[in-house]
């Protein structure tokens, strides 16, 4: 019987992006831009929902949650990222690295699910306006909300519990620029086979279950939406879907090409931009898909700017 010699892994080093300095340089720049518009972005589309009470609806209220998760979804890998992209040294503690991959999986199981939820309710106030008010109340949104991010947490707990739990051989060198699940497995001593195969099963049961509600509830909307007489109908329940649907095909794109491939096809560099997509440029993008394509939301948006300058007005001339 022959023994194995697991060295104890204490911290892991991040490859990271790029290799030389004017390269750093410049995705530092280009990613710290794109980190204070997502802040600033989420920010203020929570600001705006809770504001105006004509967003004081249920889908405006599961908006304001994605735009909370983007914002720590970005947070818990960007910052990180644009310190290694100017340090020498990028490693990360072992419990620094679980915890930031626990964090990735909880939220990204949470946008998943509140896509879902989104979809619901768009189904309900499209096929079934007259009990919108009830089956969508406060109460039951607010329930709803509190299990997503339960269920989202919980998910996260027993993945990252089996991951960190597993050998790691000598090398502790992550080909990536955060602690994603599929190369820190790469790094395993044990059967890496059984591990993608246990591995694949926690996001493939999120992606396609909520996909299956996001696409029977829209089967029902469109199916509905093209039974209205009105072409002005027509024309307001496509809008108020068009955004929810640019938003879930951006992210549940990135999100099957990363997670849902086979293994064989796996690619450092392709997964390292499908990556950057999902964490870094995707939570930016969501306000701006929801506030340009919307115009409840613009209507609220310049309400609010001339709320703002009329007392500056006021004060210049009267």
């Amino acid at each position: 019987m022959t023994s194995k010699n697991y060295s104890l892994v204490t911290e892991f080093i991040l490859l990271g992006l790029a290799d030389t300095l004017e390269l750093q340089i410049s995705l530092f720049l280009l990613f710290f831009v794109i980190y204070t518009l997502t802040l600033w972005g989420n920010v203020g589309m929570i600001l705006l929902i809770r504001t105006d009470s004509r967003l004081h609806t249920p889908m405006y209220f599961f908006l304001a949650n994605l735009s909370f998760v983007d914002i720590c979804c970005s947070s818990n890998v960007t910052p990180k990222m644009l310190v290694d992209l100017l340090s020498d040294k990028k490693t990360i503690s072992f419990t620094g690295c679980f915890l930031q991959m626990y964090f990735f999986i909880a939220l990204a199981t949470t946008e998943c699910l509140l896509f879902g939820l989104m979809a619901y309710d768009r189904y309900v106030a499209i096929c079934s306006p007259l009990l919108y008010p009830l089956v969508m109340s406060r109460t039951v949104c607010l329930k709803m909300a509190a299990g997503v991010f339960t269920a989202g947490l919980l998910n996260s707990m027993v993945h990252t519990s089996y991951v960190s739990s597993l050998p790691f051989c000598s090398s502790n060198v992550i080909h990536h620029f955060f602690c994603d699940t599929p190369p820190i497995l790469r790094l395993s001593c044990s059967d890496t086979h059984l591990n993608e195969s246990i591995f694949s099963t926690f996001p493939g049961v999120n992606i396609v279950g909520t996909l299956v509600v996001i696409l029977t509830s829209y089967a029902y909307i469109l199916f509905s939406i093209f039974r209205l007489h009105s072409g002005e109908g027509r024309h307001k329940a496509f809008s108020t879907c068009a955004s929810h649907l640019t938003a879930i095909i951006l992210f549940y794109s990135t999100a099957i090409y990363t997670y849902l491939k086979p293994s064989s096809s796996y690619s450092l560099s392709q997964d390292k931009v499908a990556s950057v997509f999902y964490t870094v440029v995707i939570p930016m993008l969501n306000p701006l898909i929801y506030s340009l394509r919307n115009k409840e939301v613009k209507k609220a948006f310049w309400t609010v700017i001339v709320r703002r300058r009329s007392p500056l007005f006021l004060g210049l001339f009267g």
